[in-house]
C-alpha cells in the first residue's frame, strides 16, 4: 500500500479526471518540507534527548540535511530529485552499516514528532505522516538495545 493510499489522499475531482493531492502538497510543498528537514536536525543537534542519535551522524550536518530534504520531498510525493542525484533510496541497505537500535529509533521519532508538530499546520495530516514514518523507522532497526 502506497503512502497516498495509507493517508487517504487521492480524491476524484470530476467524472473523467482524478486529481490527487499528495502529502507534499497537503503540508505546503517545498518550503514546509525544507523547514521540516531542517527543524528535525536542529532538534537533534540541540535536544539532549537525541544525544545518542546525533553522535552517529557525520558532522557537519549540512549534507545530510540536504539529502533528508530530498528524501522527504520524494517520499511525500513531491519532485523526485533524490533518485536523480542518489539513485533508489534502498533505505534499509543504506542504514545497515550503522547500528540502529529501538532506542535510536525512539530518539529519531522524538525529533521527527517535535519537528512535524512545529512545521505542519494540519494535525490530522501530521499524525498520519508520523504513523507512516514510525513504521518506516521500525524497518530501519537492525540491532537490539544492549542490556545494561
Amino acid at each position: 500500500m502506497g503512502l497516498l493510499s495509507k493517508l487517504g489522499m487521492g480524491k476524484k475531482t470530476s467524472d473523467n479526471n482524478t486529481g490527487v493531492t499528495t502529502p507534499y502538497q497537503a503540508i505546503g510543498g517545498e518550503n514546509t518540507v525544507r523547514q521540516l528537514a531542517n527543524r528535525f536536525y536542529d532538534i537533534m543537534e540541540n535536544d539532549p534527548m537525541a544525544a545518542e542519535l546525533l553522535a552517529i551522524h557525520p558532522q557537519p550536518l549540512d549534507r545530510i540535511r540536504h539529502v533528508f530534504f530530498l528524501y522527504l520531498t520524494m517520499w511525500l510525493g513531491g519532485p523526485n530529485q533524490y533518485e536523480q542525484e542518489r539513485g533508489h533510496p534502498r533505505l534499509r541497505a543504506r542504514h545497515l552499516p550503522y547500528t540502529v537500535t529501538p532506542t535510536l529509533k525512539a530518539q529519531w521519532m522524538y525529533c521527527m514528532r517535535k519537528a512535524m508538530y512545529e512545521c505542519v499546520n494540519d494535525m490530522n495530516v501530521a499524525d498520519q505522516l508520523l504513523r507512516a514514518l514510525d513504521q518506516l523507522a521500525d524497518h530501519m532497526v537492525n540491532r537490539k538495545d544492549e542490556a545494561v
